[in-house]
């Protein structure tokens, strides 16, 4: 092991991933991330836990086990009332008991419209990290939670979701991944990463292009939250999403029968969504009948394969 710090980083700035990784020695490493964002839900305790399982998940996307968090808020302390941030703490803090993370410190500014995140660290097994470029050719694709959480938090905010959708999706998000990153461990994995702001086909695309290989998607078979095809369809779409598949567009090879709205529901940003995991296709169904035991909506979506790297067919 180099004693130089560049030496050191496993994974950091010149192939971007989940989170950054720092080897302490041959067998042990840091890994740490950090995420925050402005309220999905109404509810301040409920958007606090689902903050922190969506920043506590590149640990797991990672193949790492989460220790300690940092907390990072900005509120606007002359114009709500304290109670609504001390809600969005304890609903921070009580989510990071549940993944064993101890929440130590923090900072905080004062803001116009209320931030919340955590910067955290956790360790990760220098020799068994899981990293977007490690795809296989022939690799099966497997999802692990239902998306559409992005269309339907904007359906809430314009008073339009249905009870069952936003009950559903925020079920979704206030669920760790940490049980899906246990029975992964017990298949032959190759990549993983976790699905969040850039939709499935975004982080599908990273990945593939990561490993230098191309990626196939069935459609049909990727698991949607309660109706969120139908609020696409009605025009509840966040800013992010449209983004997504502008961006996605010139690489990505879409079914006809295929419509808008479909399309961006499979580029639908997603908060704290699921892990996106290649696995030999031996492991495929025995980890999906796993992770479904478990109640994780989990799908066989697609594959890697040969081709050029990061171009996505959608069927």
């Amino acid at each position: 092991m180099g004693s130089s710090v560049g030496k050191d980083v496993i994974v950091g700035l010149d192939i971007p991933d989940d989170a950054a990784v720092y080897a302490l020695d041959e067998e042990r490493a840091l890994v740490t991330t950090v995420d925050f964002f402005t309220p999905i839900v109404d509810d301040p305790y409920t958007f606090g836990a689902i903050t922190a399982a969506n920043a506590i998940s590149d640990i797991y996307a990672m193949g790492g086990r989460p220790l300690f968090a940092l907390n990072i808020v900005a509120f606007p302390i002359n114009k709500l009332d304290r109670s609504i941030l001390l809600e969005i703490l304890r609903g921070g803090r009580d989510k990071a008991e549940e993944a064993g993370v101890a929440v130590i410190g923090g900072h905080s500014i004062d803001d116009t419209e209320p931030k919340y995140g955590m910067a955290v660290v956790g360790t990760v097994s220098a020799r068994r990290i899981y990293r977007k470029g490690d795809g296989r050719a022939g690799d099966r694709l497997v999802l692990t939670k239902a998306i559409g959480t992005g269309i339907i938090s904007t359906a809430l905010k314009r008073g339009e979701a249905p009870q069952e959708s936003l009950n559903a999706a925020v079920e979704s998000m206030l669920s760790l991944n940490d049980r899906a990153l246990a029975l992964a461990r017990s298949a032959n994995v190759g990549a993983m990463t976790d699905v969040t702001g850039y939709g499935l086909i975004g982080h599908l695309a990273d990945l593939a292009k990561a490993s230098g290989l191309s990626a196939e998607v069935a459609s049909d078979v990727v698991p949607q939250l309660p109706n969120a095809l139908k609020l696409a369809e009605q025009g509840y779409v966040p800013g992010g999403t449209n983004r997504n598949l502008e961006f996605v567009e010139p690489d990505t090879e879409w079914a006809e029968v295929i419509s808008r709205a479909g399309r961006l529901l499979l580029c639908d940003a997603q908060t704290s969504g699921g892990l996106l995991i290649s696995v030999a296709p031996d492991d495929c169904a025995d980890l999906i009948e796993a992770l479904r035991a478990e109640g994780h909506a989990a799908a066989d979506i697609g594959r890697l394969l040969s081709g050029k790297a990061g171009t996505v067919r959608v069927l």
